[in-house]
């Protein structure tokens, strides 16, 4: 689907240069002299590689089809992770550089939305959040403000987060998968 230079948005894929790209950012460009562009920086699906590129109004580029299918995660095996799709119950593998960081989040039975460009995986997301059980947490420094003060704590699967003073080992707590930040305590 051809869109003008001046609708991308960060998240679209497009066909560029034969690859494709994820947009990863952009900003609206109006130079004092000459015709206002898009400054687009783009992440290359397969290999990961960055590049930054301009794309004025009147350019259109090929935003690419993404077939979006939920999967249920299964077992991880050395660097290969094997997912099963729920309807067919077809199994496949991908590499964990697909979900990249996150894959550290990935739990026995999480649903996962695997994204395809011409029935080849292209990438993994896991869900925005996941609920991880703190097993190492440092004591509280008394004088501390709650207000600024984060301490560091150790999750089940070894990923280190910041969190408040009031949140112990043994507390189950809201992860955000992205960036591996406290988002809450879990409350269930």
């Amino acid at each position: 689907m051809k869109i003008d230079g001046n609708e991308i948005r960060p998240g679209y894929v497009l066909e560029h240069k034969n690859r494709l790209w994820r947009a990863i950012k952009t900003q609206h460009v109006k130079p004092g002299k000459g015709g206002a562009y898009m400054q687009v920086e783009l992440k290359d699906l397969r290999d990961g590689t960055k590049l930054n590129e301009r794309f004025r109004a009147g350019e259109t580029v090929e935003r690419a089809r993404l077939e979006q299918q939920d999967y249920q995660y299964l077992f991880r095996e050395a660097e290969h992770i094997t997912l099963m799709d729920n309807g067919t119950f077809e199994q496949i593998t991908v590499h964990e550089d697909m979900i990249g960081e996150p894959a550290a989040f990935l739990q026995d039975g999480m649903i996962v939305t695997v994204e395809a460009f011409e029935e080849e995986p292209i990438t993994v997301m896991l869900p925005d959040t996941v609920v991880m059980e703190i097993v190492e947490a440092d004591a509280v420094v008394k004088g501390q403000t709650a207000s600024s003060s984060y301490k560091p704590a150790v999750l089940e699967n070894g990923v280190r987060v910041m969190v408040p003073p009031h949140i112990e080992s043994g507390t189950k707590i809201v992860v955000n998968t992205a960036d591996a930040t406290y988002v809450e305590r879990f409350k269930g």
